[in-house]
Order: C-alpha cells, then sequence, then structure tokens
C-alpha cells in the first residue's frame, strides 16, 4: 500500500514545475519539462498528475506533524507546550495573521488548483485512454477537490469555490457561501461514489479514493451541515460495502493496523520518500521523545467507567486508584501514569525519580527523566495513538499512515444523524453498541429507551471517546455549539504528586469541573484559555489573502 507514495514524490517534482512558473510561463513551451501544453501527453503522466493531487493532503501545519495530528491542540482535548501559532488557537490569542490558519488555507487550495489543473487538462486524453481510466481519474481528482473544501468549509465558513484553473485576469475570487460549498461537496462525492470501485489494489487501497470513501465524506459532510437524511442515508451505504470494525483498537493506530478493513482512508508515507515525526512529539523524555502534544486531566476524566458511568457516579471509581476499571480506549488513546510506553514505565509522579526499563534483560532502574526534565509532559499525560515501539530508534521519521476517516467514524455519523432527525430506532442502537463492544473495548451496550436529549448526550461523548487525536474534535464542538462552554478558563494537569481527592463532577457533554473537589488547587497550570463566541466559531481569512483580493471580506471579529 506505501506504492503509492513513490508515485507522489515523482509527481510533486512535476508538478511543482507546472505551479511555480514565470509570468510568461503560458506562451512558452518548455523544452526540458510537461506544461498545459504538452501535459498530459500519455496515461502515465496523468497517474503523476493525479498522485500529485492525492500528495498535497500531506502537508505539516507544523514541523513535521501533519495537520490532523496537531489539530486537536486547538480544542479542549489537547495542548502544545511550544508556544506555536496552533496553540495561539486554541488559548484565544490568534489573529488573522497567525501562521498556522496561513498554511492550511494555502495548502487546500493549493490541492484544488492542482485536481483543477488535472480535470482541465484531462479532456485532452480522452481519446487516448480507456473510459474506465478516464472516468476512475476525474472521479478521484473530484474527490480530493471536495475534500479539500469539505475542510476548507469547516474552517473558514463561506470561501471562495474556484473549480477551474484562474488565469490572471480572474485572481480575485469573493466567497461563496459554507451552504453552498457543502452542497458543491456533497453532489461531487455523490459522483464520485457512482464512478469510483468499491476496492483498490492492496498496494493502494487506503490511500486512494473508493467508493466508500467518497461516501463517507458526503456523509460527514452532511452531518457536520445539518442534512440529517442525507447523513444517515450516505453512512448506511457505507455499512452496506463491507468495512469491519478493528479488533484491537489500540493497534489500529500502530504498524499493525495499516491494513485493517476498519480505514476507509489515509494519508500514506513511506520510509525514504515521505515521513513524519508524530512518534518524537507524543512520546514521553524518558523513551527519546519531546512530549509536545499533550491532553488534559480533563481529556482523562471524561472517559466512563466499565459500567458505563461517568466517575462522578459510578460506585467502581476509586480517586486514589483513578485509572481502573476505565473505559479500556481510555489506556489505549492516552500514556497513564504507571504504563509502558516504547518499553518504558511512563510515571509523572514529580517524587518517582527511579522508573523501569523493560528494553533490558532483565528490567534495569533509570532515572525517570519524565518527572525530573524541565520539558516533560505538562499535563502528566500523553497520547498513545499513532507511536509504535518500531519507530523508537527513529521516531522523527515514522511512516505510520495517519488516518482521516474509518469505519467507527461512519457508525457514529449514522447514529447521530438519526438522532438529530429524530428517527431514533433499533439501528440506532446497534450502531453505537457496535463501537463501544468491538473485543478489545466491550462497553456496556447502550440500553433502548433513551429519548433524543439523552442519546445526543451519548453520541457526543463517543466521539469524544473514540476519536480522539485524530483532528476531528475541533469541528465537533463548533457545530454542537458548545465551544464557548468548553474552551474558557483554565487548562488543567495532573497534580504533581498525589490524585485528585474526588471525582470532579462530569456533565452531558463529558466536560469535568474541579470545582467539586476540595484538592483542585493543587493541580498544575496550563494555561488561561479565552473564547470569544462571537468571532472564534470561524477561523479568520488569512491577511494576506484579504490585502491580495478585493473581492475577500473577513470573518466576524478579525
Amino acid at each position: 500500500m506505501k506504492n503509492i507514495v513513490v508515485k507522489w514524490s515523482i509527481s510533486v517534482l512535476v508538478l511543482f514545475g507546472l505551479f511555480s512558473c514565470e509570468d510568461d510561463f503560458l506562451n512558452k513551451v518548455p523544452l526540458d519539462g510537461p506544461s498545459a501544453a504538452s501535459f498530459y501527453s500519455n496515461e502515465e503522466e496523468l497517474k503523476l498528475g493525479l498522485y500529485g493531487c492525492y500528495e498535497g493532503l500531506n502537508f505539516e501545519a507544523k514541523s513535521r506533524r501533519p495537520w490532523p495530528i496537531i489539530l486537536d491542540v486547538t480544542t479542549d482535548i489537547s495542548w502544545n507546550r511550544s508556544n506555536h501559532q496552533m496553540q495561539h488557537i486554541g488559548n484565544g490569542s490568534h489573529g488573522s495573521d497567525n501562521g498556522s490558519i496561513l498554511i492550511f488555507w494555502k495548502e487546500f487550495y493549493k490541492t484544488i488548483a492542482r485536481c483543477n489543473f488535472l480535470l482541465e487538462n484531462l479532456e485532452s486524453l480522452e481519446k487516448e485512454i480507456s473510459v474506465e481510466v478516464y472516468e476512475q481519474t476525474k472521479a478521484e481528482a473530484q474527490f480530493v477537490r471536495a475534500l479539500s473544501y469539505h475542510y476548507l468549509i469547516e474552517l473558514f465558513g463561506d470561501v471562495p469555490l474556484i473549480t477551474s484553473v484562474q488565469g490572471l485576469d480572474k485572481v480575485e475570487v469573493p466567497r461563496s457561501s459554507k451552504a453552498d460549498v457543502a452542497n458543491f461537496v456533497i453532489d461531487e462525492m455523490s459522483y464520485a461514489a457512482s464512478v469510483l470501485p468499491v476496492t483498490m489494489p492492496d498496494n493502494e487501497y487506503h490511500g486512494r479514493a473508493t467508493k466508500g470513501a467518497a461516501l463517507a465524506i458526503k456523509a460527514r459532510t452532511a452531518l457536520y451541515n445539518a442534512k440529517w437524511n442525507i447523513a444517515a442515508s450516505s453512512a448506511r451505504e457505507v455499512m452496506e460495502l463491507g468495512f469491519e470494525l478493528h479488533d484491537n483498537f489500540e493497534e489500529l493506530f500502530t504498524y499493525e493496523g495499516q491494513t485493517s478493513k476498519e480505514i476507509i482512508f489515509s494519508l500514506q508515507y513511506l520510509k525514504g520518500t515521505k515521513v513524519h515525526g508524530t512518534p518524537n512529539f507524543l512520546t514521553s523524555r524518558l523513551a527519546g521523545g519531546v512530549s509536545n502534544e499533550v491532553p488534559p486531566q480533563s481529556m482523562i476524566d471524561s472517559y466512563e467507567m466499565t459500567d458505563g458511568l461517568p466517575i462522578d457516579e459510578s460506585p467502581l471509581y476509586n480517586p486514589s486508584k483513578p485509572f481502573e476499571n476505565r473505559d479500556p480506549r481510555l489506556g489505549s488513546s492516552i500514556v497513564l501514569p504507571n504504563s509502558v510506553l516504547f518499553g518504558y514505565q511512563f510515571e509523572t509522579n514529580v517524587d518517582s525519580t527511579m522508573v523501569w526499563n523493560y528494553n533490558t534483560t532483565p528490567p534495569s532502574r533509570v532515572p525517570n527523566n519524565d518527572a525530573t526534565n524541565a520539558y516533560a509532559t505538562y499535563t502528566g499525560y500523553l497520547y498513545r495513538k499513532y507511536t509504535d515501539i518500531e519507530d523508537i530508534e527513529d521516531d522523527l521519521n515514522s511512516d505510520i499512515n495517519l488516518i482521516l476517516i474509518r469505519y467507527a467514524e461512519v457508525l457514529l455519523i449514522y447514529a447521530e444523524a438519526k438522532i438529530e432527525a429524530n428517527d431514533i430506532d433499533d439501528s440506532v442502537y446497534e450502531a453505537i453498541n457496535k463501537v463501544r463492544q468491538r473485543p478489545s473495548v466491550e462497553m456496556p451496550k447502550i440500553a433502548t429507551g433513551k429519548n433524543q436529549n439523552h442519546l445526543r448526550s451519548i453520541i457526543r461523548k463517543e466521539r469524544k471517546y473514540e476519536l480522539a487525536n485524530e483532528g476531528l474534535r475541533l469541528m465537533d464542538i463548533r457545530r454542537w455549539g458548545i465551544a464557548e462552554d468548553v474552551m474558557s478558563g483554565d487548562l488543567l494537569g495532573r497534580i504533581p504528586n498525589e490524585w485528585l481527592s474526588s471525582a470532579p463532577a462530569i456533565d452531558e457533554n463529558g466536560t469535568a469541573d474541579y470545582s467539586v473537589v476540595a484538592n483542585n488547587s493543587q493541580m498544575r497550570h496550563i494555561e488561561n484559555r479565552v473564547f470569544n463566541p462571537n468571532r472564534d466559531y470561524l477561523w479568520p481569512i488569512p491577511i494576506i489573502e484579504i490585502l491580495t483580493n478585493s473581492e475577500l471580506e473577513q470573518n466576524p471579529g478579525y
């Protein structure tokens, strides 16, 4: 499945030549490379162009971290310790000159430009290639373009809808409404789903668009834009295509899980060609990482007990042993104190100056950098997803693929769409319970008979547990209208040398309130966050775009 990355890399070399030319490029046909006048001249060049479209999705929002990995630091479930532009979005101090916001805008539009170039020049090969290749290539390019717009509208709201190569006389384009662009995405994904195959060759399956990928993004776009019937019906179509939940939840985000039938579409990487440094930035100091993106205490406390109750209601919760009898996804998604990561005991109690190294035979005691290093995890916890011990010796060059959408999310999309439409039947409970009861999780079934509000609370918490650190939280808290509640106030980490004396109060969204905990003043204060509901439900249009395009209007408050 990694072969596609090699093709991407070749295609990027070709495409960079096309999109970084001199002003008089349109009047010349270069003798040493392709141009719009000679490209595409054969099927192989067409494939290179298509792979270049896909490659455009593999951009970094911060050095060596692909954008899905770091997007959650702009939400209540993660934090970046390096005072980076992404973290400025998280604490509400960002403006229209934020460099990370510009990266998202620029890279998605660069990808759209690649797709538009391919689609406009595809007709030149119509008589040279088979109908099947022609139609599938067209559908894949439209998928990538629509996927880029899917993310743009959720981040920025109204955006320019550009579906053709822009000449110098068309550089200023006004914004189209979010509703119109959402409809465009849904229509494009409908078309792509009607053309694309159910499966791809084994070496490209998760890295290229399939019928299931198009339907899944169509369902997500419809859900995000309150089109409940379209979301539910599209998700149902995916549910009939043969995808399966991976038995081992933790394994899904390691090398062993890369070929899972749960993965619908993912960003592709290959050592020596296209890599990322996610493990280094997520893992512990003792294991050679830098503990950059970390979950706060509130994320840990949101997970339920094994009886299906929140920690403030369950008789199973023991404040002196807070990680016992918890939803297994807690330990599978998050590195907890006294667990093992990369063969080292992970402990963040500042009094634990020595810990175990299980990489030696027999295990040996070593100094605990995660308790003494000034830049160890500030919150006391780490994210485990996308860390694999195979990367321990070279954790800045990982080629674990990053999942953009998987089957568990589709099941939750289906359930939520039906709940919001108040079309609640047994299939809603079945979809949620499939996710809760995969063999490695086995949380109690949600019993039937719940009303809409109760089920809305369940599905929102379920998405939080299941999809943490996958780059989806920002869109969730925005569309639910709870961002102003979960993003304001103090972000807190664990007490440095003990546990909370009692459980915090957990609300209907799984958010913790520590005012009821007697020793809450001892919790580590990470930062104070400010969220302006009149401004921060959208990112600003980058200031450089406003200055160079007189047709663009800025989002409110920037």
